[in-house]
């Protein structure tokens, strides 16, 4: 990408790496009607230091460490997907919907489809956010339960079997969700007319469907799985039962 200097202006830092948008937008920095404007100029319009922001820049810029997440144990693995995916998807729907509702108010004359995809990102906003309570209130915790359990716990659900299979439908529900977000945007490609707004847009829900698929798959092919052996090992069988029975006779 363009090398990110004080004399970079807005536009040209989120046009070479859309990402940075969202660094620019916790610093107020204005890159769609202010793009024309140094990072220099606008921080120091905005009374911040330049120089703290651009080391931020810098830092965003760098491809992240890679996580050896698929060694972890069911407990761990639940730990990291909420820090993790939980803790962006908190961030980043907030974000995506006041960009969408930005960028729909502007645009949506001459790209009708924007009604749509602002529809679309609500629902699965409300469809999400749910959700990421869900199991961090209810299946998380009996995940950790059961994962330091030497006896079956005793869940008010019965078997962990039951909540699981809810979260696995709402995230065949979510997948449509962002399926149709796809096809909306055209792949998450913005017109040749699109703002910088537009274009920071489209790449966020490029990242959020990416970053969610990876989440639904650590869930649903590796943690559930993992899990749901760890309750079957728990279960004692029948015919060990009623051996125990006959031995205390």
């Amino acid at each position: 990408m363009t090398t990110i200097t004080l004399d970079s202006t807005l536009a040209e830092l989120v046009t070479a790496a859309p990402p940075l948008a969202r660094a620019l937008e916790r610093h107020r920095l204005d890159y769609c009607c202010g793009g024309g404007r140094t990072l220099e100029q606008a921080c120091t319009d905005q009374g911040i230091d330049p120089t703290t922001v651009l080391d931020e820049l810098l830092a965003a810029g760098e491809p992240p460490a890679a996580e050896a997440w698929t060694g972890l144990g069911a407990a761990e693995l639940a730990d990291h997907i909420e820090t993790t995916h939980h803790r962006y998807l908190w961030d980043e729907l907030p974000r995506l919907t006041a960009l969408v509702t930005k960028v729909e108010g502007v645009h949506a004359g001459r790209h009708p489809e924007l009604h749509e995809v602002a529809s679309c990102v609500a629902e699965l906003r409300a469809d999400l956010e749910p959700h990421l309570r869900k199991e961090e209130q209810v299946l998380f915790p009996m995940i950790r339960e059961l994962a330091r359990a030497t006896l079956p716990p005793a869940f008010h659900c019965g078997s962990i079997r039951n909540p699981i299979s809810v979260m696995m439908l709402e995230h065949d529900r979510a997948g449509a969700l962002l399926e149709r977000l796809r096809e909306l945007t055209g792949d998450h490609t913005p017109p040749a007319d699109g703002c910088a707004s537009f274009t920071a847009l489209y790449e966020g829900l490029a990242e959020l469907a990416a970053d969610t698929h990876l989440h639904v798959h650590k869930e649903n092919n590796v943690l559930f799985p993992m899990v749901l052996a760890l309750e079957s090992r728990l279960v004692v069988p029948t015919d060990e039962l009623d051996r125990s029975e006959l031995d205390q006779r």
